[in-house]
């Protein structure tokens, strides 16, 4: 069945060279504001013919590497300084990104749990859809930039996917690389099937993730990386001139092959992490234990590595109930891809 046209109008012209500030509207009624929109801010730079990237930050909305970089970088980049066309989107999820929260403060929607959406949909939903069927067609090459929200920390790092089409894959994993974080990785998604990055991978573009610290917030250095990234992003894909600046050390490649790597925990308490980020971890060794708050004189219920490698994300409260992921271990290796 044909879909209707998105309710999402935008105000700037994605044509037209030069830079532009603008927004996506999308039409709300709320209980304060009975003829009210969403208002997602947009910047488009366009100088001339040449390729297209989307940048995005805020899919989750207490994920602020992201955000705040591409809102510096709405303000600074010239269409002078590139060759195509460059769509900043910083708060990809305004609603979540307005209320601090990684889902939306009107609907509860996960918008990178949404995709490809629907225009007859939750608010969230209309959001998936429009950059599913009129953002992504527009793009060459996708950066998606996460960070671990105020549930996670993350070792930072950019990635890609195994997918079928192996040149699809190649140039992914390159832009991966050449983000220039600390890490680079070939991720495995515990669910993928609505996520953005499979929605613009379906398409046949080239789509790079990344996680860049948590904790819901930014420091000084994740903000470094990040920056550099996505400059790195831009330079190596062809829409700025320029060298890719690498980190002094080499970088380090991870590997996630299956659901192995993460460790879930299946008890409430509070959470004792045995290793720190970045830490390697042997498969057996206790890589966290939980300890029930509800009595004294409990020993703590330990949990085990399922496999050696890297202590790559971890929980951030110590607060933990059950189903949480509370340690994700990624394999080092030697080159991806």
């Amino acid at each position: 069945m044909t879909k209707r046209p998105s309710p999402i109008s935008a105000t700037v012209d994605f044509e037209a060279d030069g830079v532009q500030h603008g927004f996506l509207k999308l039409p709300i009624s709320v209980d304060d504001s009975a003829w009210g929109a969403v208002m997602i801010p947009v910047t488009v730079i366009k100088n001339g013919e040449g390729p297209t990237a989307l940048l995005t930050g805020g899919n989750h909305g207490d994920e602020y590497e992201g955000i705040t970089s591409l809102l510096k970088l709405s303000s600074s980049l010239k269409a002078e300084e590139v060759s195509g066309r460059v769509i900043i989107v910083p708060c990809m999820n305004q609603p979540a990104v307005m209320a601090g929260k990684r889902t939306s403060g009107l609907d509860g929607g996960n918008l990178n749990r949404s995709f490809p959406g629907d225009p007859d949909g939750s608010v969230t939903e209309k959001i998936a859809d429009y950059f599913t069927r009129v953002m992504v067609p527009m793009c060459d090459v996708v950066l998606d930039l996460h960070s671990g929200g105020r549930t996670l920390d993350i070792i930072p790092f950019g990635a890609s996917h195994v997918l079928e089409d192996a040149e699809q894959q190649r140039q992914a994993l390159e832009g991966a690389k050449a983000f220039g974080a600390p890490y680079a990785m070939m991720m495995f998604e515990l669910d993928a099937a609505a996520l953005f990055d499979t929605a613009v991978e379906s398409q046949g573009k080239v789509f790079v993730a990344t996680e860049l610290g948590g904790g819901g917030t930014s420091t000084p250095e994740s903000m470094a990386i990040t920056e550099r990234g996505v400059r790195n992003f831009l330079i190596h894909y062809g829409l700025m001139a320029g060298e890719v600046e690498m980190p002094d050390a080499p970088q380090v490649y991870l590997d996630m092959p299956d659901a192995s790597c993460y460790v879930q925990s299946e008890h409430a308490g509070v959470l004792e992490l045995a290793f720190a980020l970045g830490e390697r971890v042997e498969k057996g060794e206790v890589v966290a234990r939980v300890y029930d708050m509800t009595r004294s004189g409990t020993p703590p219920v330990a949990y085990h590595a399922g496999r050696s490698g890297v202590l790559a994300a971890r929980r951030h409260p110590a607060l933990v109930n059950m189903g949480d992921t509370i340690a994700v271990i990624a394999d080092v290796v030697d080159s991806l891809g």
